[in-house]
């Protein structure tokens, strides 16, 4: 009797490479192009330009300004997205720039230094206040709206020019494309935020649970900054 061969194991088809990512351009205008995406991001951001940070409610007026002034020749400025945001975050380790409080975090040095390390997003809206934070990759939602914060803005060529009061709403993406990515730091799912605060109170992150890679990257930069004070 012939014997029975053995089923032959299947090998695990081999990972393809991730594409290598072209890095950020300086248009010597104020501006950074993110070849990968498309984008085009004001070097400077609110806390720079206007010495303050704002509130969600309040965050239109600095955006209408900046379209106005017509920036760089762009009337079509907008705050970001998360997904917009978040290639904004070098996941690396290569690039840093420093922020207003003199600590280094992962963005691209080409951006202007002394900036505020997070910004709205347009994910937030008047019942669901949401910050975007670029030192971690994380959005954070927030109980209460008595919450201030930078701004980044981004354009993007073909985008309808904004409307004064109103958010620009980005160009949808054209069937089968798929939007560009970028290397970035691992991101939380954000957590509802409450209903309420108490009266009086403070308006601090909802807290969340972090995993383990999180754990680890986050351990690491902390390492990485703790290293570069001491020289």
């Amino acid at each position: 009797m012939a014997e029975t061969e053995a089923p032959k194991k299947k090998t695990a088809p081999a990972k393809k490479p991730a594409p290598e990512l072209k890095p950020f351009v300086d248009n010597g205008d104020g501006t950074v192009t993110d070849p990968n995406s498309g984008l085009i991001w004001k070097q400077s951001d609110a806390w720079l330009d206007a010495k303050k940070f704002f509130t969600w409610q309040a965050h239109r007026e600095y955006v209408d300004k900046v379209n106005k002034d017509k920036f760089a020749g762009y009337d079509n400025w907008r705050i970001p997205s998360k997904a917009e945001a978040i290639t904004l975050v070098d996941k690396t380790g290569t690039k840093q720039c420093e922020d207003k409080n003199g600590t280094l975090f992962p963005l691209d040095p080409l951006f202007d230094a002394g900036c505020a390390a997070n910004t709205w997003i347009s994910e937030c809206s008047d019942d669901k206040i949401i910050r975007f934070d670029l030192k971690i990759g994380v959005d954070t939602p927030y109980p209460g709206k008595d919450v201030f914060g930078s701004i980044r803005l981004v354009s993007k060529p073909g985008e309808a020019a904004a409307t004064v009061g109103t958010e620009p709403v980005a160009k949808p993406a054209a069937e089968g494309e798929k939007p560009a990515t970028q290397e970035s730091a691992p991101v939380a799912t954000a957590v509802p935020a409450a209903s309420s605060k108490p009266a009086g109170s403070v308006p601090r992150p909802v807290k969340r649970a972090l995993s383990d890679e999180d754990k680890a990257v986050f351990k690491a930069r902390a390492k990485a900054w703790a290293a570069e004070k001491k020289k």
